[in-house]
This record gives structure tokens, C-alpha cells and sequence, in this order.
């Protein structure tokens, strides 16, 4: 691992975690336990539960499982992103998931988000009471995008991701995959604040698995706590990822127990919000580890601040 080459925040005791999400309609609260945004695929062919989901009202019985679970927000997406998949057009996204939006908007008691690229999509989901949009491509794979978060009033979140689905998984290259991404995530905080998102609104999310290899994975899920540097909600999402199988030497493996040891570790950075499948297992081992001291972490106690 070569040793860092950009510039990586100040990590003076006066690094300080946002302490809140603001949302279309409602604020989020950021405290010491992580937030959990389940996750709810509406696709074919997701790495995990691509087709589980796929007909309407197995997906709605499945968002309130995970709300039954503990979520506190619901990640609703049309088209996967994993590695090589195919985009789909917009008539056939809004297909997926707009039923499923109308029969929870309004009687879901937690906020859904968008997870599109695409600003029809998100325009028309904002519209049916979503209330986040979270892009894989921070809001630069569709021109029309940046516009749409500003008018709707969306809250978004913007990932890092090195090349598309198609190509990120080919041969992913970083001098310093910390400093890179930190910078990135940086460059569009800003074009997302120069464009009259106001800072509350924006969380970043460093993209595990997105251009990516296990050993950058690995930088960034040991560093993770660096991205509070940048003033926003941290969120991240380790769930059932290729690298826990890698890390275990089993691609085979249940990657559910794998996804808890990643959240427990990120939890203890101080990451706001974490986004997974499995909502019960990981708010459990949270709950634990949180009561038994866990989350009394040397960098950042409650009040936020970094000890030295």
C-alpha cells in the first residue's frame, strides 16, 4: 500500500461529525448508533437478491419487513449496479419501482430513497413521496440530474464509483485510494453546494465495491471516519460485498455474518448512516455492541470530537 499522496482532512480534535440529515420533509438525527437504510432491490438481476423483489407486492411486503427490522430509511432501486450489468431505460425503471413508491408513500413511517441515476426517475419518485436521492454517479451520469436535487428539494447522497457498472470492475487503479476518493467526494460536495444544495442536505458515500479491489475496500473501510473531514453524513455499504468472501477466502460464503463485522467496525468510526440488506441482524449487533461499550471509541466519543 503506497502511503498517502493527496491531501486527507485535518484531523485536529476539532474534526467534527454532521450531526443531522436534513430531508425533503423531516430531519434525520445522527447520534452515536448508525442509522440503517435497507435496502430494497426492485431488479432481476442485483448481485444478491436480483428477482426476490422483482414483483410489486413482494417488494412492498419487503419494506415492511425491513421497517419491522429497524430500518430508518428505505432504499428503493430499479436498475442494478453491480459489476457488468446492463443499464436499463427509464420507462422500464419507473415501471419497477413506482408501484411500489405509491403503495408506501404516506404510509411507510420512515423515508424513502431513490437509488437512480437518472433524473426522470428521481423527479417522478420525489414526486411520489420519496424524499432521497442516492446516485451512484454523484449526480454526473445524467446532465439533467444536479437540476432535478435542487428544484425537488431532495436530500442526495453522492458516491464514488471509478468508471460505470460496465467497466469499474475491469482493472481499477489509485495511487492512493483514500486520498483520491476523499478528494472526488470533495469536488462534488462543492459542484453539489455551488448548485444551491445546502450542506445539510448532501451525505457522502465512499462506494465499496465500485472500482474497486480488496485491497482498496479494505483502505476504505479502515478509513472511513477520515470522510467526516468533509462535514457531511458518512454512509456506507459493506452488505454481502464481494470482498467479505475474498477476505474469508470463500466466495461461497454467508456474507450476512461478514457484513456485521464491517458495520460493527464502521459503527465504531462513527459513520452515520449504513446501508443493508439484512436490517434485523445488523441493528441487533449494534444494539449490543453499543450497550456493552462499543461505540465509546477512541476518535470519536459522543460530542463528535477526535481524541488525540
Amino acid at each position: 500500500m503506497t502511503q498517502p499522496s493527496l491531501p486527507l482532512p485535518d484531523l485536529s480534535p476539532q474534526i467534527k461529525r454532521a450531526h443531522y440529515w436534513q430531508l425533503r420533509r423531516r430531519r434525520l438525527e445522527l447520534g452515536r448508533r448508525p442509522l440503517l437504510m435497507g435496502i430494497l432491490n426492485v431488479t432481476p438481476d442485483s448481485f444478491s437478491d436480483g428477482g426476490r423483489f422483482l414483483e410489486p407486492q413482494a417488494a412492498v411486503d419487503h419494506a415492511w419487513r425491513l421497517v419491522a427490522e429497524g430500518a430508518d430509511i428505505l432504499d428503493i432501486g430499479g436498475e442494478s449496479t453491480r459489476p457488468y450489468a446492463q443499464p436499463v431505460p427509464a420507462d422500464q425503471e419507473l415501471r419497477r419501482v413506482m408501484p411500489v413508491l405509491e403503495a408506501l408513500a404516506g404510509k411507510l413511517p420512515i423515508a424513502i430513497s431513490i437509488d437512480t441515476s437518472k433524473a426522470v426517475v428521481a423527479r417522478e419518485a420525489i414526486a411520489a413521496g420519496a424524499e432521497i436521492i442516492n446516485d451512484v454517479t454523484a449526480l454526473t451520469g445524467d446532465p439533467a440530474m444536479l437540476p432535478a436535487a435542487v428544484e425537488t428539494g431532495a436530500a442526495v447522497c453522492l458516491m464514488h464509483m471509478q468508471g460505470t457498472p460496465q467497466t469499474m470492475q475491469d482493472n481499477p487503479e489509485y495511487q492512493d485510494v483514500v486520498g483520491e476518493v476523499y478528494a472526488y467526494l470533495q469536488a462534488r460536495r462543492d459542484a453539489a453546494l455551488g448548485a444551491g444544495i445546502p450542506l445539510e442536505r448532501i451525505a457522502l458515500d465512499p462506494g465499496i465495491g465500485f472500482g474497486k479491489l480488496l485491497e482498496h475496500n479494505v483502505a476504505l473501510l479502515q478509513n472511513a471516519w477520515r470522510l467526516h473531514g468533509l462535514g457531511c453524513p458518512v454512509l456506507v455499504g459493506p452488505s454481502r460485498k464481494r470482498f467479505i468472501g475474498e477476505l474469508l477466502g470463500d466466495l461461497e460464503a454467508d456474507r450476512r455474518w461478514g457484513t456485521i463485522g464491517a458495520a460493527l467496525a464502521l459503527a465504531r468510526q462513527g459513520v452515520q448512516i449504513l446501508r443493508v440488506h439484512d436490517v434485523g441482524m445488523v441493528r441487533q449487533a449494534i444494539q449490543i455492541f453499543e450497550a456493552v461499550g462499543g461505540l465509546d471509541d477512541p476518535f470519536f466519543p459522543v460530542s463528535g470530537e477526535r481524541k488525540q
